[in-house]
């Protein structure tokens, strides 16, 4: 039986993914302005990042992975965090979320299968909001927001410079 379409299935992010995540990752960094990271990282400059989202507390990684084993691994198709808002102490019951897909992945409902799996581990947490900076022109993430309740509450004009021109961020929030 052949299909395009494999099982998706979602889990915590663990310290095994860290080579794949930042494959990702560095996609996005060298190709796009959807990050705002001008160099590529390696693995172990990543761990930092990986080992500050643990499986448990309101700063979480959830990683979705296909459901067909290649050798003793699955491919990750992409993850999502939640990560601090800002560092003041008053600021800790707000996340910032963000999910980063593989190339390849898009278009196939992974987006909100990563959110749904994250927001559904952030119920028992105390977070009051969720925060998504959205790098403009960006309509596939900005549709994927919207659908889980996000508000548009504002634009960053020109907040950041990468490849030769400055780039807007849309802001949206959501009440959890």
């Amino acid at each position: 039986m052949s299909s395009e379409r494999t099982e998706v299935q979602v889990r915590p992010g663990v310290e095994s993914d860290l080579d794949a995540l930042t494959d990702i990752y560095n996609h996005y960094v060298r190709e796009t302005p959807i990050t705002f990271d001008t160099a590529a990282f390696s693995p172990e400059e990543r761990r930092p990042w990986l080992l500050s989202h643990p499986e448990d507390g309101p700063y979480r990684l959830k990683v979705a992975v296909d459901g067909i084993f290649q050798g003793n691994s699955q491919r990750i198709l992409g993850y999502a965090t939640s990560s601090p808002y800002r560092v003041k102490p008053a600021y800790s019951t707000s996340v910032e979320v963000t999910i980063y897909l593989a190339p390849d992945a898009g278009g196939r409902g992974i987006g909100t299968l990563l959110y749904k799996a994250l927001f559904e581990s952030l119920e028992t947490e105390d977070v009051h909001r969720a925060y998504a900076g959205i790098a403009q022109p960006n309509e596939a993430s900005t549709r994927l927001h919207e659908r889980f309740g996000f508000r548009y509450i504002g634009t960053h004009r020109e907040v950041g410079r990468k490849f030769g021109r400055y780039w807007d961020v849309a802001w949206y929030e959501k009440e959890l």
